[in-house]
């Protein structure tokens, strides 16, 4: 398939697949289903959302490229309505722009990027869209997410080239789809431990949002690298959230960092082979964790005789969430040959 694209789109069949937060995804079906229906209707495309009790839903658009930008500019303009509405009662100047999240397989992400991120760049100079490439795939999954926000008409124009980019450099070998998880999903450690932990609802929603949020995105193809800012968010995030009580205590939540007040514990365990990569040359990487979470981490020397060390994470559930969730993400880039981000 080598088809030429022009600005009125080709009559090939495409899949465009979405990620959406259960709030988008409520705005998207509307009351008693209607908005979908209409949607439907209007553009001509499939629109099938999945099934599940789970803080994201994937939203999957299928049909020839004129109905699958028909079905992005109803899906763009009804969230820019949306953030109309939420404005009307707000103190807020600045109106927050659309963002939609495309769900990418990662071997077409190095097309979408190009040398030296010549092709992402072009794309946001020519479309007025920022457009951002998740430097990790998303869990147990050999997809991307792929961030665009901006005004309707520039995320319609980006969503256009981005089809472009997919339909001229297909998918290489097989492709296993992201499937979000529900809230209460255990969390899985190195050496097979899994661990599910007593936090609140919101606690575990949050560790559920930090599990999918991109970390920096290096090595994305060969040596070139693209920054990317979403972590700042997430640490902030991390410092700033309403602490949480855990159940079975009564005392208050935790406020900030005062060493003086109550803290969860956590343990894992880490394989010898790879505690390298968690700690980094003179400690760098395990001093960046401690960081960007804003939790204690203490790696306990070898054990004579073991083939795992200990590492004990001190904070709130909230710094607790962002550290795993940093140390599993260098685990998963280690174990998947990534190599070092």
């Amino acid at each position: 398939m080598e088809p030429k694209v022009n600005e009125g789109g080709l009559n090939v069949t495409l899949t465009i697949r979405l990620l959406m937060h259960g709030k988008e995804v409520g705005s998207i079906i509307g009351k008693k289903g209607e908005t979908v229906k209409k949607m439907r209707e209007e553009s001509g495309a499939r629109i099938n959302i999945s099934e599940g009790n789970c803080p994201e839903r994937i939203v999957t658009i299928t049909g020839p490229t004129d109905a699958i930008f028909k079905a992005f500019a109803m899906i763009a303009f009804k969230f820019e309505e949306d953030i109309d509405n939420s404005m009307t009662n707000s103190t807020a100047t600045s109106k927050p722009p659309v963002t939609l999240r495309l769900v990418v397989p990662a071997s077409q992400c190095g097309s979408l990027i190009g040398k030296g991120g010549s092709k992402i760049k072009e794309i946001r100079e020519s479309t007025g869209a920022q457009v951002q490439v998740a430097g990790d795939m998303l869990p147990n999954s050999t997809e991307r997410a792929v961030t665009i926000s901006g005004m309707p008409d520039a995320i319609i124009q980006c969503v256009k080239q981005i089809c472009v980019v997919m339909l001229e450099s297909p998918p290489k070998g097989a492709t296993i789809p992201y499937r979000p998880k529900p809230a209460s999903a255990p969390v899985i450690f190195a050496g097979g431990q899994v661990r599910a932990d007593p936090l609140s609802a919101s606690a575990a929603n949050l560790s559920l949002l930090l599990q999918h949020q991109p970390l920096p995105a290096y090595t994305i193809q060969g040596q070139y690298a693209i920054p990317h800012p979403d972590l700042t968010k997430l640490h902030q995030l991390a410092m700033q959230h309403t602490p949480f009580t855990p159940l079975g205590q009564t005392t208050p939540g935790f406020p900030g960092m005062d060493g003086n007040s109550p803290a969860s514990t956590h343990e894992l365990a880490i394989p010898n082979d790879l505690i390298g990569c968690i700690i980094g040359r003179q400690g760098s990487k395990i001093n960046e964790i401690r960081q960007m979470s804003g939790a204690q981490i203490k790696i306990a020397n070898a054990a004579e005789g073991s083939t795992e060390r200990q590492i004990t994470i001190t904070g709130s559930p909230a710094n607790i969430s962002l550290a795993q969730y940093l140390i599993n993400a260098r685990l998963t880039s280690e174990v998947s040959g990534m190599g070092p981000l």
